[in-house]
C-alpha cells in the first residue's frame, strides 16, 4: 500500500482541533478508500475522516486500519455485516459528535463526489445549516450515467419533493454537510430509513425542526471502480420509507413553525 507522504503521518504533536469529520461508509471499496482519503488529508488539517466498513471481502477494512494507524486524522468503525447505508451514516454521525466535529459530512467512497467540493461546502456554513451537493441546481451534472438511471433519480426526487414537501433542487443527493448542532437535535435512534431514502429523511426532519437547507452544485461523476450498491429492491425500500415518514409526521406534527427553506436565488450559487 502506498503510504501518504510524512508530514502527515500520526504523531501527538499533529493532533489539532477537530474542524470537519467526513464520514465515508464503504463496502468493497479497496481500489478507491486510499485515494481518497489521501485527497481529503491534503484539503488540510481541518478535516478529518471516518470510515464506516461493513466487513468488506476485498480487504477494504485492512486498508482504512493501515490508514488509521499511519494518520491521526484517519478513524475506522468496523461493523459485523452489510448493514445498510443509514445506519452506517448514523454510526458515524454519533462517532462525529463524540469527536466534537463542529461540520459533519456525507460522502460517497467511489469518487462519485469530488473531494475539492469539500471546502466549498464549509464556505456555506455560516448561511446554512445543512448543505446539500445538488445534481440537479443548475440543470442536470451527471456524468456517466444512463438514461434509464437518470429516470429513475429524477422520478425519485420529484417523489420525495411531493411527499415530503422539501423545497430542494436534488433530495436524493449523499454529498452534504451538518453543522453539529443540526445532528444533535435530530434524534438519530428515530431514524428508520436504510436505504437512499435516508438522505431525505435526514433533509425532512432538519427542515421541521427549522434549519436552513442551502444547495450547492456539484457534478457527480458515476463511480469508477467496483459496482454501484442501488437496485430496484433499494427504489422499492425508499419509495414506502418516504410515504411511511410523511404518515407519521402528520400523526405527530411539531409544536412550532419551522423556518421556511430560502428560495433558490438565495441559495449557493
Amino acid at each position: 500500500m502506498n503510504l501518504l507522504p510524512d508530514p502527515l503521518a500520526r504523531s501527538a504533536e499533529q493532533e489539532t482541533h477537530m474542524k470537519a469529520m467526513v464520514i465515508i461508509p464503504t463496502y468493497n471499496e479497496c481500489n478507491n478508500i486510499e485515494p481518497l482519503v489521501a485527497k481529503i488529508l491534503a484539503l488540510g488539517d481541518n478535516f478529518h475522516i471516518t470510515i464506516v466498513d461493513d466487513n468488506s471481502r476485498d480487504g477494504t477494512g485492512e486498508i482504512a486500519n493501515s490508514l488509521a494507524q499511519t494518520y491521526s486524522r484517519v478513524d475506522v468503525i468496523h461493523r459485523p455485516n452489510k448493514l445498510g447505508l443509514g445506519t452506517a451514516y448514523v454510526a458515524g454521525f454519533i462517532h462525529a459528535l463524540q469527536k466534537e466535529a463542529e461540520y459533519v459530512f456525507e460522502m460517497d467512497a467511489d469518487f462519485s463526489h469530488d473531494p475539492k467540493s469539500l471546502p466549498d461546502f464549509l464556505a456555506l456554513m455560516d448561511s446554512y445549516d445543512v448543505v446539500i451537493g445538488s445534481r440537479y441546481a443548475k440543470g442536470v451534472a451527471v456524468v456517466n450515467w444512463s438514461l434509464r438511471r437518470l429516470f429513475v433519480s429524477l422520478a425519485a426526487n420529484l417523489y420525495a419533493r411531493w411527499i415530503t414537501g422539501l423545497n430542494l433542487c436534488d433530495c436524493t443527493s449523499g454529498f452534504k454537510c451538518f453543522k453539529r448542532e443540526v445532528l444533535r437535535n435530530i434524534d438519530l435512534t428515530k431514524i428508520y430509513a436504510n436505504g437512499y431514502a435516508f438522505q431525505v429523511e435526514m433533509n425532512f426532519r432538519a427542515q421541521r425542526l427549522g434549519y436552513r437547507l442551502g444547495e450547492l452544485p456539484i457534478i457527480f461523476f458515476d463511480r469508477h471502480d467496483g459496482q454501484s450498491k442501488m437496485s430496484m429492491k433499494i427504489a422499492r425500500e425508499a419509495f414506502w420509507h418516504l410515504f411511511k415518514l410523511r404518515i407519521n409526521s402528520l400523526l405527530r406534527p411539531m409544536n412550532f413553525a419551522p423556518r421556511a427553506p430560502a428560495p433558490y436565488h438565495q441559495r449557493a450559487a
